[in-house]
This record gives structure tokens, C-alpha cells and sequence, in this order.
């Protein structure tokens, strides 16, 4: 009998990553091609169902082999239908993307949100490997979020589950607007963008900082400039991981992951971060609901989401 391969399909704003997985959920081959969002929807579609194909071909597999094609997408999905309701940085506006591709592929074809096929893929083949309950932040732009229990995503009525970054964790009086209309969401001081906003505030309030010689801020010159013992720079790294800690301790209660996994860009800033995050975990979470449990970065980097994508056809 031969085996078995899932494709999984990561569609960006500037490329579109596939890649086909084994069994096991071992990444064996990849293959990058542009998106082309500016030729119109029927261009990104035709573009996945040809680079589906061509990295089959040009792999030691057969068509035949192929048990499926997952395909992880930013937007507003009806997940349980194959629908993108409204994918902003794609321009692509209530398509039914399965009713599209499968025709074409002679494959069954899943969708999901790119943080869900994220949090797959670590939980699959990365650094929630052979643990069934974990939860999943992506630090970025924003923070995105994923939720595997029972080695299984959790999507909720309508695909809004784990959408961590939403969680309205800043105090009133602290809290500032997100870009979602609600106020205080853990995704405005803890994603990139709320690290760099918080800079630039200490900058323009004319706090003594290193920061005040950067031109143009970014987390990593926020980061770099605590580990280097600027006042300013860790008041904004702590606090970030203050409501990174606390949202874990929300989330340990409802759900009792054995592991928290954290990756995205602003989780390279390492064990700096990490110790913080730990420490604010293990002192508000009650002992029975913080035993075991895992806070730990992610370690499949860009990958995640074409290995999680691959992992939809399985889970």
C-alpha cells in the first residue's frame, strides 16, 4: 500500500506556501509561488490549485497518494461550509473555496484560520508533539490564538474560538481601543503593534529612553533595548508580559492545556520574555489548575501554518 500524503496550502498577502506532510506530520517538501492579489479572485484560486498540483508532481510522490489539500487563510471564515466570507488582505469576498478547488484537485479540500492551522501544526508536529490539550498564541501584528483539545482544533459555532487576543484583559482605566471596537483587548499591549505604540508614547511623553534615538521603532529595538537595562524598554516588556501571564491564567481555568506554546515574532525575544510570562502565570493561576502545565515557544517558524494546513485532513 502506499503511503499516504496531505498537502497544506498558507495563503499570504504576497505568496502562497504549500507543502506536503507525511503521516506523521514530517514537512518533506516545499514550494513558494506569488499570490498575485492584485490580478483579481480567480487568479489567487487558479494559483492554489496550480501550485497544489506542481509540488506533487515535482516531488517522488503520486497524485494518487494525495488524501487531501488543507488550506489555512487570514479572514472571516464559515468554516464548516469551505466559505471566506471576507479576507481583507486578499480582496477575496464570499468564496467557496472547496466548491472551487476540488473539481479541479479531485481532492478533498479543508479551510481554516491561519492561527488555527498555526496552532495545529505545532500541536501535529512541533512543540505540542504528543500532547493532546494545548493552546497557542502567535504574537505579531496582532495576537492570534488556537485551541487543540483532544488532538483536535476548537473552532466554536462559527470559527471565532480562540481568538485570544480579544480577550478584554486591560483595566479600564489602562485600557485603550483595539482595532476590533472593544476596549482593553490583550492584543493592544502585548501583539508587536501594541509593544511599538507603547514606545513611541514613552518617547513622545519625553521619558528618558535609548528608544528617543531610534528612528523608526520596532519590537525587537523594544526588546533589545531592556536586555541592555533601559528603564523605559522594560516597563513596556513587562508589562506586555504581565497580560501575556494573565491572559494564561483566564484560559488555565477554562481549558487546562497541559502546554502553552508561543510563537510569532515577538516570542524571539527568547527567555527574557518567557521567565517573565511564567512567573506572573504561576502567581495568579490557583496551583491545581497551573500543575504541569507548560509555558514554552513554538519551534516550527513559518512553517506552522502549511504543516497545520496539511494537518486538517487528519484532524
Amino acid at each position: 500500500m502506499s503511503e499516504k500524503i496531505y498537502v497544506g496550502v498558507d495563503i499570504g498577502g504576497t505568496t502562497i506556501k504549500v507543502g506536503i506532510c507525511n503521516e506523521e506530520g514530517v514537512l518533506v517538501q516545499t514550494y513558494e509561488g506569488p499570490t498575485d492579489t492584485d490580478k483579481g479572485t480567480e487568479a489567487i484560486l487558479n494559483n492554489i490549485a496550480t501550485y497544489a498540483r506542481l509540488i506533487v508532481t515535482e516531488s517522488t510522490y503520486d497524485w494518487e497518494q494525495v488524501e487531501g489539500v488543507g488550506v489555512g487563510i487570514a479572514g472571516f471564515l464559515d468554516i464548516p461550509n469551505g466559505i471566506i466570507k471576507h479576507s481583507v488582505n486578499l480582496g477575496l469576498r464570499n468564496v467557496n473555496l472547496p466548491e472551487y478547488l476540488e473539481p479541479r484537485l479531485g481532492k478533498t479540500v479543508r479551510i481554516n484560520n491561519d492561527a488555527n492551522v498555526a496552532a495545529l501544526g505545532e500541536a501535529w508536529a512541533g512543540a505540542g508533539k504528543g500532547v493532546p490539550n494545548c493552546v497557542c498564541y502567535t504574537l505579531g501584528t496582532g495576537v492570534g490564538g488556537g485551541i487543540i483539545i483532544n488532538g483536535r482544533i476548537i473552532e466554536g459555532s462559527s470559527g471565532m474560538a480562540g481568538e485570544l487576543g480579544h480577550i478584554q484583559i486591560v483595566p479600564d482605566l489602562e485600557a485603550i481601543q483595539c482595532g476590533c471596537g472593544k476596549m482593553g483587548c490583550l492584543e493592544t499591549v502585548s501583539s508587536a503593534t501594541g509593544i511599538i505604540r507603547m514606545a513611541k508614547d514613552a518617547v513622545a511623553r519625553g521619558d528618558r529612553t535609548s528608544l528617543a534615538m531610534v528612528d523608526h521603532i520596532m519590537a525587537k529595538d523594544v526588546f533589545d533595548a531592556a536586555k541592555a537595562g533601559d528603564e523605559v524598554a522594560i516597563r513596556i516588556v513587562s508589562r506586555a508580559a504581565y497580560y501575556l501571564g494573565k491572559s494564561m491564567s483566564v484560559v488555565a481555568v477554562i481549558l487546562n492545556p497541559q502546554r502553552f506554546i508561543v510563537g510569532g515574532g515577538v516570542a524571539k525575544a527568547g527567555e527574557f520574555l518567557f521567565e517573565q510570562i511564567r512567573e506572573v502565570f504561576a502567581k495568579l493561576t490557583p496551583e491545581v489548575a497551573q500543575e504541569g502545565v507548560e509555558i514554552v515557544p513554538a519551534v516550527l517558524g513559518n512553517n506552522a501554518g502549511v504543516v497545520g494546513a496539511a494537518g486538517l485532513l487528519l484532524r
